[in-house]
């Protein structure tokens, strides 16, 4: 992103066909490119948009839009390559926070989304312009319009008025809006992909005579792995390299590449990137490392200006194994298995250990990216291409790094609702990398964000690529259970007791058979066999025997699935018996999940041919079937929810809000910790409740503070303040159980006495009731934006850590985990015979602190600590709030990083 003329951003989007312009500010210097787009409009066109045919309109309107800026005006243009196709405008009306808008696009670009993405962005402007609605005049005839107006996904009412409709568009940012946002994009950076993903021409260049050179590795894969389309090497010395024509140049090649791959020296990408540009290619993959700053932003910058999707660089390359692709333009030693995997990695050496993974497997990829350094395409990308190629039923994701980790997780929970997506958590042990300098939330670092991304968009989150291969195979192989409930059974008790403690530290339950189940088993089992769970079939168990067993456990209603551990025998080998195949040969069994532990299996997981069409996952190890089980068993969990819905919160004021913010701010250009005052006045704006309190700079003040809060038992609390202050007990800054003016006289001369020369000030309030203590707290973290945090409180909080963590904004669903995550959980539901305290208080308050989070971007960090929870209400005891002089980012526009 830049900056245009005016100092106002300028981003790269997608149209709806795929194709990359920029939208930025108009400037003083484009009046004749806007009265060119003008002028170039056919007459019918210039009366839809001026009611009159009128070339004099025109003029005026390139006037208006370059005019020197002026309050309540802003104007919005859409340019390709210099050719401007796009104008979007509002200026403000006499009524409050209300703009009348206008549009014109080229003639020959309608119905690609130039409109409607100019409209976005100015709706996004107009939001933090303070503007509510939008008012727009156009002739009824002007169908075009109005169905991008309807279109938008925006509450818009219509007034006809003779010939002309008057529209009103409020531009709240609800469910529906975003929904209608999402779906344009999806549309856009799936057209976009298609001359990544499926070329009909591609070109490597960089291909050396020299075996054993990248570019060379790359065109040999190409060729040898059935490429369908047209293939050419670009290298000035040669006429044919690896059987594939060569040519001197780009330009000198027969046919425009729809991708091409550079495998060229650092230095030389930016130039090579260029030529691909003004040749017309659509998209790149660059192999190349070290990249410096100036060579990255230079490559950056060609891709932008000439319209192309980047992939890396420092890559492994792509492959899609569609029969009517075929294309690897990898330099990976094999080429990737064909299957229904959608696969992505930052690291090219994990996205070789996966494919090898998932050949093992026999599961084979729909469709491979190495991201690299990730300059472009991203995850989210390639979430939305398998969500709609019809070729993929599992997503594999290695992501170290999220370029808008908001827009991904929306995207993530739609795509996760239809397949599983698996991640590798990767970075889980940066040091030092901390969300926020606030002092009980410092424990959100990193990984408790990630964790709260992946959680709340129902992605699976590993820890090892093992793992990650362990749960793809069950998930890929068997339903997911409706449970955590595994019945397990064994032809060895000391196996099946390894799996028992497998299961259990996994999370997974092993509840105890019915009297019917148990005589059904103890009926299909040899004598002697324990029908308990584990049950245990004994050595002498025949291969008939243990799939009748299995059979059995599988129509048991009280189970979700079953966990068959096995160990080689000399009884089963005498007898002929294969136990394997007592799974295997067993058709109809995908009402239940079943899977295999063999402690003689050489490679970590295997799938075991089932009759018709499944397969059994078998595992070498009882924690690694557990792992997996309790992955499956968390998706359907997720799965079984409802999306979960933010709900409206009346009594919130963020104008007053945003007031307070930029009063502080500019008192405080650099920001900081706010004052008792402002911090309180901040929280009233979002019906935080707070106990009563009184601010006092002197004993006599202290005193008569005392005597106006003092409730019914006479006592009071008094802490001294400083800017920045933490931890005020641990500083023994705080007296508590003040009864009369001379224990609170003598309670202010102790901390004068003490914090002189830091105290500004104390801070009374009446003694708050008794209760449990708890932490709620926010981290706007610059990569994942607001973060809100909620666990045990008081001074217990940074010892214990029971805290859990959530991203903004917060769903019902994502409020009721907050509170029931952390350890201290069961204290608020009445646990010890006190009662459960106020929930919906709790629920209140978690809401409206997401709610300040998102409407605040300046808010930093903020500490409620404690929080005091009783059965008859929630109050925020101690409250710090810092903040810092940030911009909003609108996380949902659509924009290309």
């Amino acid at each position: 992103m830049t900056d245009d003329v005016r100092g106002r951003p300028t981003v790269h989007a997608l149209l709806a066909d795929g194709t990359t312009v920029r939208i930025r500010g108009v400037g003083s210097g484009d009046r004749a490119r806007l009265q060119g787009l003008y002028e170039e409009m056919s007459p019918d066109n210039l009366r839809l948009r001026f009611f009159v045919a009128s070339r004099r309109s025109a003029e005026q309107a390139a006037e208006r839009a370059c005019a020197s800026p002026r309050p309540g005006y802003r104007a919005l243009l859409a340019e390709t390559k210099e050719h401007v196709i796009g104008l979007a405008e509002y200026e403000r009306a006499d009524a409050p926070a209300t703009a009348e808008i206008s549009l014109a696009v080229a003639d020959g670009l309608h119905h690609r989304g130039v409109g409607t993405l100019l409209l976005e962005h100015l709706v996004s402007a107009a939001r933090a312009d303070g503007i509510s609605t939008f008012t727009a005049d156009a002739l009824a005839e002007n169908h075009e319009v109005l169905k991008v107006f309807a279109d938008l996904g925006l509450r818009t009412a219509r007034h006809f008025v003779g010939p002309e409709v008057h529209c009103g568009i409020r531009l709240e940012e609800d469910e529906a809006y975003l929904t209608a946002v999402e779906a344009r994009g999806r549309t856009a950076a799936v057209a976009s992909l298609r001359p990544l993903l499926r070329p009909a021409v591609v070109a490597v260049v960089g291909a050396g005579r020299k075996a054993g050179s990248v570019g060379r590795a790359v065109l040999r894969n190409v060729r040898t792995g059935g490429y369908t389309g047209h293939l050419y090497a670009v290298n000035p010395s040669v006429t044919s390299l690896v059987s594939v024509p060569a040519f001197p140049s780009v330009a000198a090649l027969p046919q425009v590449p729809d991708l091409v791959v550079l495998a060229v020296p650092a230095p030389s990408v930016a130039a090579t990137a260029e030529e691909c540009g003004k040749c017309g290619v659509r998209a790149l993959v660059v192999v190349t490392s070290g990249l410096d700053a100036a060579q990255a932003a230079a490559l950056r910058g060609v891709c932008r200006a000439h319209g192309m999707r980047l992939v890396g660089p420092n890559c492994l390359g792509i492959a899609h194994t569609d029969p009517d692709i075929a294309l690897d333009a990898t330099f990976a030693a094999r080429h990737p298995r064909p299957g229904m995997t959608g696969l992505a990695v930052q690291s090219g050496g994990v996205g070789i250990a996966l494919l090898d993974g998932l050949a093992r497997l026999g599961l084979g990829v729909s469709s491979f990216v190495s991201l690299g350094d990730k300059y472009d395409v991203s995850g989210t990308d390639l979430l939305q291409w398998w969500e709609c190629d019809g070729a993929t039923d599992l997503a594999l994701l290695h992501l170290e790094s999220f370029g808008n980790p908001r827009a991904f997780s929306r995207t993530a929970r739609r795509v996760t609702r239809r397949i599983p997506v698996l991640t590798v958590d990767a970075g889980r042990t940066e040091v030092g990398r901390r969300a926020a300098a606030s002092h009980s939330a410092a424990a959100a670092t990193r990984t408790l964000t990630r964790q709260a991304l992946f959680t709340q968009a129902g992605i699976t989150a590993t820890r090892t690529i093992g793992e990650l291969l362990e749960t793809a195979a069950l998930l890929h192989s068997q339903p997911v259970p409706k449970g955590k409930r595994v019945a397990i059974v064994t032809n060895a008790s000391g196996a099946g007791v390894l799996a028992a403690d497998a299961c259990a530290e996994a999370g997974l339950a092993l509840p105890p058979l019915s009297a019917e189940a148990i005589d059904d088993l103890i009926a299909a089992l040899p004598e002697g066999s324990a029908c308990v769970n584990p049950v245990d079939a004994t050595a002498a168990v025949t291969e008939q025997q243990l799939k009748s067993c299995v059979d059995r456990l599988v129509r048991y209603g009280g189970i979700d699935a079953v966990l068959v551990v096995l160990v080689p025998t000399a009884v089963a080998a005498a007898t002929g018996d294969d136990l394997v195949r007592a799974l295997t040969r067993a058709p109809g069994r995908r009402s239940r999940t079943v899977a295999a532990v063999r402690l003689e299996q050489d490679l970590p997981v295997r799938l075991l041919p089932a009759e018709g069409t499944g397969s059994i996952p078998s595992y070498a190890d009882p924690q690694a079937a557990a792992r997996a089980l309790a992955h499956a068993a968390g998706r359907s969990e997720w799965l079984a929810r409802p999306p979960g819905t933010v709900p409206d919160l009346p009594g919130v004021d963020t104008p007053r809000a945003h007031a307070v913010v930029e009063a502080y701010l500019a008192a405080h250009p650099e920001g900081g910790p706010l004052d008792p005052r402002t911090c309180a006045e901040l929280l009233s704006c979002y019906g935080i409740p707070q106990l009563p309190w009184a601010w006092a700079e002197t004993e006599d003040d202290a005193v008569v503070a005392a005597e106006r809060l003092r409730g019914p038992d006479g006592r009071v609390v008094l802490k001294a303040h400083w800017p920045g202050v933490l931890h005020k007990s641990e500083q023994r800054a705080v007296h508590l159980d003040l009864q009369g003016d001379s224990q609170v006289r003598a309670a202010f001369r102790d901390v004068s006495t003490r914090f002189e020369g830091l105290m500004t000030g104390v801070v009374v309030q009446p003694l708050a009731e008794r209760g449990t203590e708890l932490f709620a707290g926010v981290v706007q973290d610059e990569v994942f934006g607001p973060l809100v945090l909620f666990g045990l409180g008081g001074t217990a909080t940074d010892v214990l850590a029971d805290r859990a963590a959530r991203l903004a904004p917060l769903t019902d669903l994502d409020v009721h985990d907050l509170i029931t995550s952390p350890r201290c959980a069961p204290l608020l539901f009445g646990h010890g015979g006190n009662g459960p305290v106020d929930l919906e208080g709790l629920e209140q308050l978690l809401h409206r602190l997401s709610r300040m989070a998102c409407d605040l971007p300046q808010l930093a960090d903020a500490d409620l600590n404690p929080v005091l929870a009783w059965p008859g209400g929630v109050t925020a005891l101690d409250v710090r709030v810092q903040l810092l002089p940030r911009t909003a980012n609108d996380p949902y526009l659509r924009r290309l990083r």
